[in-house]
């Protein structure tokens, strides 16, 4: 299609909401936003922060917009708010970290038996309600080396690894911005700050 076919095609669209709108207020209601209908395979998932960080919208409101606006689901949502997702036919589609917190993650060797007790119920709860992505986070540094750091992600990868296998749910470790301090955009101290790091823990997991 060419450029002022296009052009033109938006102006046609344009044109016909404005009537729509019209009849609506003329009829003493607004007219229903149409639901757009997605094409392709790309899947396109949100945050709650993409409604902006003060909106007075509820969850419910954010999931009925979703679905209109033809998304497939939200990352990081509570397993508590998945029956609001799929009431609208959203997916949550990257479960939290579960017990994995950012300061200690998965290269501190002192928490790799608590953190395994609380996840492997939590791998088996995701996999039970058809989540197939977890997200996982390496941790603060503190002064470990880098190696270390990949020794003991491994170490604790290969724990949990046949049961992630037994129920197809992927682990996914977050590569995080290291250089800012701001949470918005960046992790202080955040050993997986360079791709080369977990590429390379990811293939000794095999």
């Amino acid at each position: 299609m060419k450029r002022r076919q296009v052009l033109g095609a938006f102006a046609a669209a344009a044109a016909l909401l404005g009537t729509l709108s019209a009849q609506g207020q003329q009829g003493g209601q607004p007219s229903p936003q149409p639901t757009i209908r997605r094409r392709g395979r790309i899947k396109q998932g949100l945050w709650r922060t993409n409604f902006g960080a003060d909106t007075t919208l509820s969850f419910d409101d954010m999931c009925r917009e979703a679905a209109r606006l033809g998304c497939y689901g939200f990352d990081l949502i509570g397993p508590e708010e998945w029956p609001i997702l799929r009431k609208h036919g959203l997916e949550p589609l990257l479960a939290g970290a579960g017990p994995v917190t950012f300061e200690n993650g998965i290269i501190h060797p002192e928490v790799h038996d608590q953190i395994e007790t609380s996840i492997r119920p939590y791998i088996d709860m995701c996999a039970d309600e058809g989540v197939r992505t977890i997200i996982t986070i390496g941790g603060q540094r503190r002064g470990m080396p880098y190696e270390q750091g990949a020794d003991n992600a491994v170490a604790f990868l290969n724990r949990i690894k046949n049961q992630l296998e037994d129920r197809d749910v992927t682990i996914a470790i977050e590569n995080m911005n290291n250089r800012r301090t701001d949470p918005r955009f960046g992790r202080e101290d955040q050993i997986f700050g360079h791709w080369a790091w977990g590429v390379d823990v990811c293939k000794r997991v095999n």
